[in-house]
């Protein structure tokens, strides 16, 4: 592992594993699951950043959260267990993850990406989470990815389940709006910024011209599902 780019105050691998009880001991396996292609950017020794563990990472959480939502939730039919499925692995609530184990101060940023906020930012925080799922699957199994995530699972799922965020946001806006008598929202894009790879869609819900919400993804469905959620928000129907 290079050490000689870790900066003050950055958590080196070594130190994240060691305050996760994370079994690694392969820390350029590591290193790389916390390595933005910013950081290769500005350092060409290092060797490869973390979307080919991010690649991976993805599968194995689609997979560790369906069984444990199966085995969890016994009674619980197919289409409310796919919807939790996608409430866990939602892009925010893997950021969530990451900000509740500090994951962000390990990340290898940058220095332009650092200064732009990267290390609080919910896209990035996400694909390190599932870049580190990902080596850890490589490293130890899936058992080791099992121990690590059911607990966060757990507490998760009560949250989601109390503050349905396991449900549509679009679909339980429409039927708020239809039980007002309001005509059905509309979702208007109001800016589509940054590369093909990376666009960023910003889009408002409105309902008889006002806005009700405004929401932002790296899709336009991610974009109106946020302006929903937000709109909910306002209301005071859901706490984001």
């Amino acid at each position: 592992m290079d050490n000689n780019h870790t900066r003050l105050g950055e958590e080196t691998p070594q130190d994240l594993a060691r305050r996760l009880s994370l079994p690694f001991t392969d820390w350029l396996l590591l290193s790389r699951a916390l390595t933005h292609r910013s950081y290769l950017n500005e350092h060409p020794d290092a060797l490869e950043d973390n979307e080919r563990l991010e690649f991976l990472g993805d599968a194995v959480l689609d997979f560790v959260v369906g069984a444990w939502l199966y085995n969890h939730f016994p009674e619980m039919p197919e289409g409310d267990l796919t919807r939790m499925r996608s409430a866990l692995v939602h892009t925010e609530q893997l950021a969530d993850f990451s900000r509740l184990l500090d994951i962000g101060n390990a990340m290898r940023l940058g220095r332009g990406e650092v200064q732009a906020g990267g290390r609080s930012r919910s896209a990035l925080l996400c694909d390190t989470f599932e870049a580190v799922i990902g080596a850890l699957y490589l490293h130890a199994g899936i058992e080791a990815v099992q121990r690590f995530l059911h607990p966060l699972l757990e507490a998760a799922s009560d949250y989601i389940l109390t503050m349905r965020k396991n449900e549509d946001p679009k679909s339980m806006f429409q039927e708020w709006a239809q039980a007002q008598g309001f005509s059905a929202p509309q979702y208007l894009t109001r800016a589509a910024t940054g590369p093909d790879h990376a666009k960023i869609f910003e889009v408002d819900v409105l309902i008889n011209g006002k806005v009700f919400g405004s929401g932002v993804g790296h899709s336009k469905q991610m974009a109106t599902k946020a302006a929903a959620r937000a709109a909910l928000d306002n209301l005071g129907l859901i706490d984001l």
